[in-house]
Formats: structure tokens, C-alpha cells, sequence
């Protein structure tokens, strides 16, 4: 690997990492050299997937509900005594919720809004310390939420609190950027389109509906594994050292 995007000696934390986009960084980081966290909910999960990563590079499950402010905070302390530092974040965690306009339930925009906006929110407020100690002038600590079409497009598909939940990530993201430069922490969005997912796959089960949504896509296919990992590894290495507060389309031109 070229050196511009080697991740040697770099601690990386991917939330929701145990599956989707979240693996494929995973597995991506781990390939660059550098050292993974993966966490999410199913402390099960987490183990299979650290276990299974293992085989790219050194990589810890992390058992954590981020559905709370108490349980990442609970993962921030866990962290911080396991490491002295964290020069990559990934806040991949995310959920959606989708019903008919008239029957939209509070609670599924609750748990959306909560789940893709605020604990994204508390967890670069609690990790704060350990990406400052990582950061530096010449090497920024970075910070790469995973946001979404959805949330620069009109295309809602029943899912009403979804768009507007990444829209709101995207606008938390620019703000955060420009407050943390000074401070040598990045922060930038990758926005997919349609990738290889749980949430995704119910498209991907039906070829009637794959056929459909691809035809809405202009290069008529859905991301790959290796593209979505080349664009975060590029934002994580010497390559992204100078970008933050960019939104990132990897969506084959379906926010055109």
C-alpha cells in the first residue's frame, strides 16, 4: 500500500461495525494497518465479526447501546482505558422507520432522530478527549459520519424521519467541523447511495424491486465493498488530511 494511505499505527473506532458499510470499513482500516474497534449492540456479534476481522489485522469487539447517553458514555470509559488515544472515529450506527404518511408513529421518528442524530452527537462530545490527544498539525485526528443520499434527495420511500435525520447529521457535521479544525480534529460525511446492507436488503431479495431501484441509479448498480472502503480510507489517511466539513456522495450519480 502506498504510504499516502497507510493506516499504521492508527486506532480506529467503527460503530455499528459488525455489519453493512460498517464492515466494509472495518475490514477496510484493518487492511491499511491500522488497529479496529468495532462495536455495536449484540456483544455476540461483536465477538464474530472481531474474531472474523482478525484475519486482516488486530481487531477488539465492543459491546455498547447507543441508543443513550448513558451507554456511550459507557463506551467511552470503556475505551478510554484500553487505549490513550483515538485518531479515527466512524459513527456508522444508524437506524430507520418507515409507515405510511397518515399512520407515521412519534416513536419511529424518535428512535431515528435519536439513534442518527443525537448519539452520533454524544459520541464525538464523550471521545473528544481521546481524539485530541491524537490529533496533531500535521496529522489530523479524523472524524467520518456516515450519513446519506437521502438526506440531500427527495426520495423518502415512506421513510419520513430518515432524510431528515442525515440532514440534520450533514448540518452537525459542518458545524463541528469548523469548530474543531483549530483543534486538529477533521470532520467529514461519506453520503452512500445504495450499498450491500440489512436495511437494504429487502430490495436485494426482490429482483423486481432491485430492477426498479437501480433504474433510478444513472450507472445502474449498487455500490461495491471495495468502493465504499477506498473512500473512507482515503478521508482517514494522508489523502483526507486536508478536507473536513465536506459532504461525500459515493452514490453511482443518484443524487444528480
Amino acid at each position: 500500500m502506498h504510504p499516502y494511505f497507510s493506516l499504521q499505527g492508527r486506532t480506529a473506532l467503527v460503530t455499528g461495525g459488525t455489519r453493512g458499510i460498517g464492515k466494509m470499513i472495518a475490514k477496510a482500516f484493518l487492511e491499511a494497518g491500522a488497529t479496529v474497534y468495532v462495536c455495536a449492540r449484540d456483544g455476540e456479534a461483536c465477538a464474530q465479526t472481531a474474531a472474523e476481522l482478525s484475519a486482516f489485522g488486530t481487531c477488539h469487539g465492543l459491546a455498547a447501546n447507543l441508543a443513550s447517553e448513558e451507554g456511550v458514555q459507557a463506551l467511552a470509559a470503556q475505551l478510554a482505558g484500553e487505549i490513550g488515544q483515538l485518531d479515527i472515529l466512524v459513527n456508522n450506527a444508524g437506524t430507520t422507520w418507515g409507515a405510511p404518511l397518515e399512520s407515521y408513529p412519534a416513536k419511529g421518528w424518535e428512535k431515528v432522530m435519536q439513534l442518527n442524530v443525537t448519539s452520533v452527537f454524544s459520541c464525538i462530545q464523550q471521545l473528544l478527549p481521546l481524539l485530541r490527544k491524537a490529533g496533531s498539525a500535521a496529522n489530523p485526528a479524523r472524524v467520518i459520519n456516515i450519513g446519506s443520499v437521502a438526506g440531500i434527495t427527495s426520495h423518502g420511500e415512506d421513510a419520513y424521519a430518515y432524510g431528515p435525520s442525515k440532514a440534520a447529521l450533514h448540518q452537525l457535521s459542518r458545524m463541528l467541523a469548523r469548530e474543531l479544525a483549530g483543534q486538529y480534529i477533521n470532520v467529514n460525511v461519506i453520503a452512500p447511495g445504495r450499498f450491500p446492507s440489512k436495511m437494504t436488503q429487502f430490495i436485494a431479495q426482490d429482483d423486481a424491486a432491485l430492477a426498479a431501484d437501480t433504474a433510478l441509479i444513472p450507472m445502474k448498480r449498487w455500490g461495491r465493498e471495495e468502493e465504499m472502503a477506498a473512500l473512507a480510507i482515503s478521508l482517514a489517511s494522508t489523502a483526507g488530511a486536508y478536507m473536513t466539513g465536506a459532504i461525500i456522495p459515493i452514490d453511482g450519480g443518484f443524487s444528480l
